[in-house]
């Protein structure tokens, strides 16, 4: 096979293009009427690669400035506002009033003491009543032995002599007779009264009519 013979044009390297365009930079700069110092200046600057004076380009050729578009601010979001309970609660007061009520259902069922105390005791010896009153006793016991715990208010045996120190809280301590003058006084204990410790009472069921004590018995 014959080689080619059609001559190929050699490209020129980058360097040498830079080089020209700086020289026609030149020329146009010298054909404009620039200093022939600024026509060196641009030269140098192409050749370089870098900006080439505003005197010689002209402000249409001149590249925009990129504006900075603001960011978008980001999405307010709004916190969902809290779910609404439909159940109505019940106050303190209810709340108390139930636990009473339920105390007293314990009562009656292990000792009943509303029939005892419902009961009159005309017409009763001393023998049935004192026999009623054991069982009484034993049934009212077993409920505060299981759901509560107590301790004395102030320490101490009956007809100790004692001492009421001042700023004492008066639901605590209860003055008997004429009180003179300011704490601390000087008295004797008559009952050391009773603190509830602790208390164990079942969970109030919902729906549960708490003003009945003890349903109806009917045997058939």
């Amino acid at each position: 096979m014959r080689a080619r013979s059609a001559s190929v044009a050699p490209r020129a390297s980058p360097q040498r293009r830079t080089r020209d365009d700086g020289i026609l930079m030149l020329r146009l700069a010298a054909m404009r009427g620039f200093h022939p110092w600024l026509a060196f200046v641009c030269f140098f600057r192409v050749l370089f690669g870098r900006e080439l004076p505003a005197e010689v380009v002209p402000a249409k050729q001149l590249p925009e400035p990129v504006k900075e578009v603001p960011k978008p601010a980001p999405p307010k979001i709004e916190a969902a506002p809290p779910a609404k309970d439909d159940k109505p609660r019940a106050s303190a007061a209810q709340h108390q009033r139930d636990g009473a009520l339920a105390l007293l259902a314990l009562l009656q069922r292990e000792g009943r003491l509303v029939d005892f105390l419902r009961e009159s005791l005309d017409g009763h010896s001393d023998a049935d009543i004192g026999a009623a009153a054991r069982e009484l006793h034993r049934g009212c016991k077993k409920v505060l032995d299981q759901h509560l715990s107590f301790e004395p208010v102030m320490p101490g045996a009956e007809d100790a002599p004692v001492s009421v120190p001042k700023g004492f809280d008066p639901a605590e301590v209860r003055l008997i007779g004429e009180a003179k003058g300011d704490a601390p006084y000087k008295g004797t204990l008559r009952h050391h009264g009773w603190r509830v410790t602790d208390a164990k009472l079942p969970a109030l069921a919902d729906g549960v009519d708490r003003t009945v004590i003890a349903p109806a018995e009917v045997e058939v």
